[in-house]
């Protein structure tokens, strides 16, 4: 096999690295920055060189090395190249070459173009793993010009009504993705610490983004009305959201499609928003790939790779420590 699947992660034994590993290991390909995918206490990290600033700002000071999309480098007795996965900017699918046979780690990845991450682009490959996070047909996601209307009409509302909007996202990915949907026209755009914390660091990389305002302890948050504010799902019903006075609260993620959802969340609104690929996607994925062996990790796994075996792949599930978009966790590293 070009990858095995071991205790501390995705294993190449012709390179000797780890993709993505969840314990520690001498050398580590990370496919993107997200807290379960990046972990710290490996001895060298290669990443692409879009990842690498949040991979910094998260992990610290650590052996890291960079690659650009596209280009081949020779790792042991394999070639491996970093090619765009779609998921958050500088996120990447994985290739792995080993005489002629070649083997595609996904991490996570979405399809659609959402106008920050690099579109993703399909490798050709013999044996692909893919995520399943939301791998069922009921999860399917809405046109990106109909959800900046809803989120906007929200806000507006909102602001009509003396209402301060407080979104939950989280702070990698869809924090930045939901601001490039926001109409600032609307009114002032506050962020918590959190969220701005990670948007520095995208602005640092010239990608744009529209002017916000960090919630600190002097801010005089009641002074900025009909004001939207973007925070991690840990803040929604917190002491720190005292400070608003009157809010409607939202919650932004592929969770949304289900029934019930948005109650537990305790939120006024829920808007289906999600850095996974949805069920086409998943499935348009997988038939670019070429791929006749399919490995499923992390979501709806057994559902998944049940309905790719009849559909005539080679399909089986594979454990792992990824979290995907996970329904139960609230923390602002939660990767969406």
């Amino acid at each position: 096999m070009v990858l095995q699947f071991t205790d501390r992660g995705i294993y190449c034994p012709a390179g000797d690295f780890h993709i993505d590993p969840w314990k520690p290991v001498p050398r580590a390909l990370i496919t993107h920055g997200h807290a379960d995918h990046a972990r710290p206490g490996h001895g060298a990290y290669l990443a692409t060189r879009t990842a690498a600033p949040v991979i910094r700002h998260r992990l610290g000071d650590i052996p890291l090395d960079t690659i650009t999309y596209g280009e081949a480098r020779r790792i042991g007795d394999a070639q491996v190249s970093f090619h765009p996965a779609g998921h958050v900017p500088g996120s990447a699918q994985i290739r792995v070459e080993i005489g002629g046979e070649i083997w595609v780690a996904s991490g996570d990845y979405k399809t659609v173009d959402d106008g920050l991450s690099e579109p993703f682009e399909p490798v050709r490959c013999h044996a692909f793993i893919t995520e399943s996070t939301f791998g069922l047909p009921i999860y399917n996601w809405p046109d990106q010009a109909v959800l900046a209307a809803d989120i906007n009409g929200w806000w507006a509302e909102n602001a009509a009504a003396g209402r301060t909007s407080v979104l939950g996202v989280y702070s990698l990915g869809k924090a930045q993705r939901v601001l490039r949907l926001l109409d600032p026209s609307l009114g002032p755009i506050l962020t918590h610490g959190a969220v701005e914390a990670t948007n520095r660091v995208i602005r640092g990389q010239g990608l744009a983004l529209p002017d916000t305002i960090q919630v600190t302890p002097d801010l005089d948050a009641k002074a900025h009305s009909g004001a939207m504010v973007l925070a991690p799902p840990s803040a929604l019903g917190s002491a720190w959201m005292r400070r608003f006075g009157a809010v409607s609260t939202g919650f932004a993620s592929g969770w949304m499609r289900l029934r019930g959802v948005r109650r537990r969340r305790a939120a006024d609104r829920g808007f289906v928003i999600s850095d996974h690929a949805d069920w086409d996607g998943l499935n348009s994925a997988i038939r670019a790939t070429g791929a006749d062996r399919i490995f499923v990790t992390h979501g709806y796994t057994a559902q998944f790779s049940r309905w790719l075996t009849t559909q005539g792949y080679d399909a089986g599930i594979v454990e792992t420590d990824y979290g995907g978009e996970t329904l139960d966790e609230v923390t602002e590293d939660d990767p969406a």
